[in-house]
């Protein structure tokens, strides 16, 4: 006869199961009640849903509590580990307001202004027409170039040209060596990651310890946000870490990786649970002096010298949403997107972090803000909202390329250099095509759209010639970067 004490344990143990964690991707892993609204919001993932497929943790934050919370897919493809609130993603640029967040309390602190000349600590920038303040980094005002753009056009870019890895000193040398900005200081905004980088370089050295450090002692450790941190060392344990995935040809998914260690445009590792304490702090603040005056400046939109508004605060996108006030930002970076979407008025916010790239991450944020603010929305849904990406996201040109003879293509075949990139670029007539080659990894045929103008997989170059009508070099130019001058080289 069984003993009444096992009858119990039985019982107890059925119950138990039931709130046991399933690890299959179908299944809610969470506590957070089921409604209409967050059937909805199952129904946007539904395409990643699946074992087989990367997907996504969404959080969902009301009147100061986690509404909803779930994961979506696998974190890790090879163990069938899947997405919940507990996984560790990395979030790109959305790590932005991480950093500028460090620079407001050291602005509290009074260690720096936001009107400093930035060569003030960083003294190696060049000395331009006009100085680079702080607040022209924070509100990418400054007209620097791109250093990952000129990474990649040096033929330093892992994902274009198979070169992993180069160091925070590499990247400041090479911002260092630019003769000239892409506009003057303040005269408009463009989106760059050279601002957040170099933002980082002087909250290391104005606190005097490392950047990740700092930010762990005054942001991730009061808030109580352990699972977090600024990746600057790749051989550092990160547990319950999802991997990031690209698409692969064949229908399936590749591991999509970097040995890069920058921090300050990026490199935030965070969970949804972790992301719910940074968003709580923007309405009752701790940080610092626990003034909400340091969430004011943060959420302060930058200004152009014109007076016009940049739209663009301390790394938050302040733009109004369907008649709404909302601020946020979105990132992707190898294999990973997310989006971070925070309407103050109604204490209601939505993250979205995806282990998938690419992934709809500010397509789902919108639409989940749609299916819970529908009834306070004041302007017509039909209109497509603006972010901070649509900056970047020009349409690709449609250009006709012309013929040239074995002559014409002739004048072009040599060797260029670049003192800004510190690169040689070569050119050679291969079967009727001027083909370039960036260092050993990469060639592509250019097309001659007009006399001594090229396009390029990358931008145009613009040759030129000297007193004897011969090529003397070329000005590069592209989405991002304007005038980078080469030179031709004399042959050996």
């Amino acid at each position: 006869m069984r003993h009444p004490t096992s009858k119990l344990l039985i019982k107890l143990a059925a119950g138990l199961l039931g709130l046991v964690v399933i690890h299959s991707p179908s299944v809610a892993r969470q506590a957070y009640p089921h409604t209409s609204e967050s059937a909805q919001v199952d129904k946007l993932f539904e395409e990643w849903d699946r074992k087989g497929s990367p997907g996504a943790s969404v959080g969902i934050f009301k009147d100061g509590r986690i509404i909803y919370a779930r994961g979506y897919g696998m974190a890790n493809l090879e163990y069938d580990i899947p997405n919940t609130p507990e996984t560790v993603f990395r979030i790109g640029s959305t790590s932005k307001h991480f950093t500028a967040m460090c620079i407001a309390l050291l602005i509290e602190q009074g260690k720096i202004s936001i009107d400093d000349d930035i060569r003030l600590y960083l003294p190696e920038i060049a000395e331009y027409q006009s100085p680079i303040r702080i607040r022209h980094l924070l509100h990418h005002t400054s007209g620097i170039r791109n250093y990952e753009a000129l990474m990649m056009l040096a033929g330093r870019d892992g994902e274009t040209y198979n070169v992993p890895y180069y160091t925070d000193e590499d990247a400041v040398q090479m911002i260092a060596r630019q003769r000239a900005l892409n506009f003057n200081p303040g005269e408009r905004y463009s989106y760059s990651n050279s601002n957040y980088f170099l933002l980082a370089e002087v909250i290391g050295k104005v606190s005097g310890t490392k950047t990740s450090e700092f930010a762990r002692a005054q942001i991730f450790q009061p808030l109580g946000m352990s699972a977090t941190h600024f990746h600057d060392d790749i051989n550092v344990i990160v547990r319950n870490r999802a991997s990031g995935y690209s698409p692969d040809t064949n229908g399936g998914f590749r591991i999509n990786m970097t040995q890069l260690e920058q921090i300050g445009t990026g490199s935030i590792y965070t969970t949804i649970e972790d992301f719910y304490k940074w968003d709580q702090n923007f309405y009752n603040n701790v940080l610092g002096k626990g003034s909400q005056d340091l969430i004011g400046m943060v959420e302060t939109s930058g200004t152009l010298n014109n007076g016009d508004s940049t739209n663009y605060g301390f790394g938050l996108n302040i733009t109004p949403f369907y008649g709404l006030r909302s601020i946020g930002h979105g990132g992707s970076f190898v294999g990973f997107r997310s989006y971070y979407l925070r309407f103050p008025d109604q204490q209601f916010s939505v993250v979205v972090l995806a282990n998938q790239g690419p992934f709809p991450d500010y397509e789902i944020a919108r639409d989940i803000a749609l299916i819970y603010l529908r009834d306070q929305i004041t302007e017509p849904i039909d209109v497509e909202q603006s972010t901070y990406r649509d900056d970047d996201e020009q349409a690709v040109m449609q250009v006709s390329a012309i013929s040239l003879s074995d002559v014409q293509r002739a004048a072009f075949v040599g060797e260029y250099f670049s003192p800004e990139l510190q690169a040689y670029y070569r050119l050679f007539d291969d079967s009727g095509f001027v083909v370039l080659q960036v260092g050993r990894y990469y060639s592509a045929a250019i097309s001659p759209l007009e006399n001594d103008v090229f396009n390029w997989t990358h931008g145009t170059l613009e040759f030129q010639r000297d007193e004897n009508n011969e090529i003397s070099g070329f000005l590069l130019q592209s989405e991002s970067i304007r005038d980078i001058e080469f030179t031709k080289v004399a042959p050996k």
